[in-house]
């Protein structure tokens, strides 16, 4: 069997943990067998060089090896990426298409974000990873394949079968080895090492003399959390090497560059919470956004109306919470709401007449408006929204997403479910 110095020096890998050793290991030991294999760890980890060490080291290393980024595929097109496609079977299916699985009989493919493919394509794989079979849209003919399946995942697989994203007879299928690759946090010996070997490359790339780190700075550097793993300690080693002008960098200098572990990352969808506990979904984030301006909506037309029909000193008394929740604080802004309130005067003849009118007519058409903007779809103002985003970005869906809010996945996928077709259509 190959050692574990030889397959580090021969796929760059760089680090001497215990836990990263046993990680090669393993994945050596299963490379001669057709086992199905899962490979776990955080992203920014490497998770990816162990499909590669697998496929070297098995008897399909002379056949192809495919690498398959799940995540970064819409699930419209996932199962012709994955399965190929029969001519017509949908729009601009103007031909036969070859699936990765067809393209890759007798060798190796990597199934990179797993986590992230659709209910439906995840039917199709436990086909394949079962019977070897499968079948292209659009044909109802049974194909057959030969390859050997590693898959990858930074999710939480436990949570995602629990709420129903992922079937659990296909992670039983695929994690019949797990190999779990560590995190940085729990290599800090391999800390400096890393950092010494990126450092030399981007020396070398940018043509400078090689950055180095004196003593204090390299405790630093391992004391770092390193949330982003190897990533993030490389995008950092090569900001330094461009930046510096000094080659022995101290950790005064350093800590420029590390995340201040005081900061707030980013929210997550896992980490909004409402009353009743966290969101599970952009949808939810949207419909919650949604009542709240609508019961804001409410409020502000109760308050109106009674200034309308009533005098405004008394309803300003009456309704001083309403007030206060609406134009905020009165501390801070008491003058300029008083006098916005008073401005409304109810003797100007015109508002006297309106008045009036809205009082003879026994409340029923402003009931009626109400009653109009209470039934008001959820789906027409999320439909409503995505236009609009799409207008405003000359349809760029990028920027659109992340105006929305939402990953550029989800809003392909409102698109396509809406039927809004093209920007120049809306």
């Amino acid at each position: 069997m190959e050692s574990i110095q030889s397959v580090k020096q021969r796929f760059g890998i760089i680090g001497n943990n215990n836990k990263l050793n046993r990680a090669l290991e393993k994945s050596i030991q299963v490379s001669n067998s057709d086992i199905s294999v899962l490979v776990t760890g955080e992203s920014g980890v490497g998770k990816e060089s162990i499909p590669k060490i697998i496929h070297q080291y098995s008897h399909r290393k002379h056949a192809k090896y495919i690498a398959v980024n799940c995540g970064a595929i819409p699930d419209g097109t996932i199962d012709s990426e994955l399965f190929g496609h029969e001519k017509g079977a949908f729009t601009g299916a103007t031909s036969n298409r070859s699936g990765y699985f067809e393209v890759a009989d007798g060798g190796t493919i990597f199934l990179d974000e797993v986590g992230e493919l659709p209910l439906s394509t995840q039917v199709r794989l436990l086909r394949v990873l079962e019977s070897g079979e499968y079948i292209k849209v659009g044909s109802s003919k049974v194909e057959k394949t030969n390859v050997r399946i590693v898959a990858a995942t930074n999710s939480n697989m436990d949570d995602a079968i629990r709420s129903g994203k992922f079937r659990e007879d296909l992670f039983y299928r695929l994690s019949t080895i797990i190999i779990n690759i560590p995190p940085l946090r729990e290599r800090k010996e391999d800390i400096p090492i890393l950092f010494r070997k990126f450092a030399s490359d981007f020396a070398q790339k940018y043509n400078m003399p090689t950055l180095r780190l004196d003593e204090k700075a390299e405790e630093l550097l391992c004391q770092n959390e390193w949330r982003g793993n190897i990533r993030q300690l490389r995008n950092i080693a090569e900001q330094m090497s461009i930046l510096e002008k000094e080659r022995l960098l101290k950790s005064e200098k350093l800590n420029d560059y590390l995340p201040n572990k005081t900061s707030k990352l980013p929210a997550t969808l896992n980490s909004i919470k409402n009353e009743s506990g966290s969101f599970s979904s952009e949808r939810e984030i949207l419909y919650k956004v949604l009542f709240d301006m609508k019961s804001d909506l409410a409020d502000l037309k109760q308050l109106t109306l009674e200034l309308i029909k009533e005098d405004s000193s008394e309803v300003k008394e009456k309704n001083q919470g309403l007030i206060e929740k609406i134009y905020g604080d009165p501390s801070s802004k008491n003058k300029d709401i008083s006098h916005e309130i008073d401005s409304v005067n109810i003797k100007d003849p015109a508002l006297s007449i309106e008045a009036n009118e809205i009082e003879n007519s026994e409340k029923f058409e402003y009931a009626e408006t109400i009653e109009e903007e209470e039934t008001l779809s959820l789906l027409d103002k999320e439909i409503e929204m995505i236009k609009q985003a799409l207008i405003r970005t000359k349809g760029r869906r990028k920027l659109a997403s992340k105006e929305l809010g939402i990953s550029e996945r989800t809003l392909y996928r409102k698109i396509k479910q809406h039927k809004l077709g093209d920007i120049n259509e809306l």
